[in-house]
């Protein structure tokens, strides 16, 4: 029954989210079954009790895993979790036998019960989906080990498995996001690359603030990044490792402007604007070799390419027609079409990793909006509008946009946000400080 709900749910986001829900109705004297009607997705009640310690070292971590599954799964909302101080039933016992009548009386209608446990600092997760109203295991019990420092990693993992068994699609919780940490006024900003887990922990900067950064995009693995830097006095593409900080510049081309880069889904290319002469076109580079191919040859700027997941094509923004659209076109270049047709400006399109959608910013009526269509331009919806909203990006599965959010006036500043396809679950992601121009990475190995 659960999956049957969640399955009916992924489809009404796949659908635009707004008017199909899937609502479990407890038929009298009978089966739970799902009704299909108007409204929103209601999220799946879910319980998940402190894992068990299975030695005293282990205590502190079988609470927090258990806390970073619950943030997670709430977090996507597709799920509600019930409060501890609701339960009938203890867990004392990973192996012990579920009581499912206590928790059916509190309309749990998914359970989940872990255990963990450390020696020296390797740490073991173990856990069991249970679904509550068939009174069976959802199923079989998984195991993840490391250190005791990936903890929060293990208990994404966790999250990603009760993800995709209940919705039938991957989940997004073992991935990383890239970004552009922000500080001082508004007129002397300074930038600096950091990187964090998806949910804004851990942390870390991968270059200093002595110049300005931008737009940082992922490898189709996560251990690369290519973004754009202001440390030779105009913008350059740069490469950097992200395990080791090793940076390098792309391209030699003296005086030349490069920016807006991404990586081919096979990560043996990068496809990024060059500026020469004061034209701007789209021009891709083997990384193996070095040799660039130019795409685009026309007086208009041509700028922010994205492939498709399958590598055969690229969208990108143009203002060939007097103002600023996206158009497709072949990965080898060629003839493009215009897919953007509604009022207003088109930019910083991206191609969803599932490849049925692009997002795009949209400017209209002194308002910026994150957006989404299919392919094709058709099918346009609107899930945000503010002062500014820009640079979409898309989580490992799809479902989630990642993107900036600014305030006005002179003490405005920008913010990390997310929202799912459907226009639902608007919220601030976490950061030390000011952030911008995020780039999710795929699920990590």
């Amino acid at each position: 029954m659960i999956r049957s709900k969640l399955l009916i749910a992924a489809a009404a986001l796949a659908m635009g989210g707004v008017a199909w829900f899937a609502a479990p109705v407890k038929a009298q004297n009978g089966p739970l079954r799902i009704e299909i009607t108007d409204g929103v997705i209601e999220p799946l009640p879910y319980a998940v009790p402190d894992f068990i310690a299975e030695n005293a070292a282990a205590t502190e971590y079988a609470r927090n895993i258990a806390r970073v599954i619950a943030d997670d799964l709430t977090g996507s909302g597709l799920f509600r979790e019930i409060p501890a101080s609701a339960y009938i039933a203890n867990v004392t016992s990973f192996d012990s036998p579920v009581q499912y009548a206590d928790w059916k009386a509190i309309n749990a209608e998914a359970l989940i019960t872990g255990a963990v446990a450390v020696d020296g600092n390797r740490l073991t997760v173990k856990f069991r989906l249970f679904d509550v109203f068939s009174g069976a295991p959802l199923g079989k019990g998984l195991q993840f080990s490391g250190t005791t420092d990936s903890w929060r990693r293990m208990a994404h993992k966790v999250s990603d498995a009760v993800y995709s068994r209940v919705t039938g699609e991957s989940g997004y919780f073992d991935s990383r996001v890239v970004f552009v940490s922000e500080s001082g006024p508004k007129d002397a900003r300074q930038k600096r690359l950091a990187i964090m887990d998806y949910d804004g922990a851990n942390v870390q900067y991968l270059t200093d603030s002595s110049a300005i950064v931008l737009a940082p995009r992922f490898s189709p693995t996560g251990d690369r990044v290519l973004y754009t830097s202001y440390e030779t006095g105009f913008p350059r593409v740069y490469l950097l490792d992200v395990a080791t900080v090793g940076r390098r510049i792309l391209g030699d081309q003296a005086g030349a402007m490069s920016f807006a880069p991404r990586f081919s889904p096979d990560g043996g290319t990068v496809v990024f604007s060059l500026t020469t002469g004061g034209n701007t076109d789209i021009y891709t580079m083997n990384l193996a070799t070095g040799q660039q191919r130019r795409l685009t040859n026309a007086p208009s700027i041509e700028t922010a390419p994205s492939y498709s997941p399958d590598g055969r094509q690229i969208v990108f923004e143009s203002d060939r027609s007097g103002t600023q659209q996206l158009y497709v076109m072949d990965a080898n270049g060629g003839e493009a079409r215009r897919i953007s047709m509604g009022e207003g400006r088109y930019g910083t399109p991206v191609w969803s990793p599932r490849g049925d959608l692009i997002a795009f910013t949209k400017q209209n009526k002194g308002r910026f909006h994150i957006g989404v269509m299919r392919t094709n331009g058709s099918e346009e919806r609107l899930l945000t509008s503010s002062f500014l909203d820009e640079g979409p990006t898309w989580s490992p599965n799809g479902r989630v946009i990642m993107f900036t959010r600014a305030t006005s006036g002179a003490n405005g500043q920008p913010a990390l946000y997310s929202v799912d396809i459907s226009g639902r679950n608007l919220k601030r992601v976490p950061t030390p400080g000011a952030a911008s121009d995020p780039a999710w990475s795929p699920l990590q190995n």
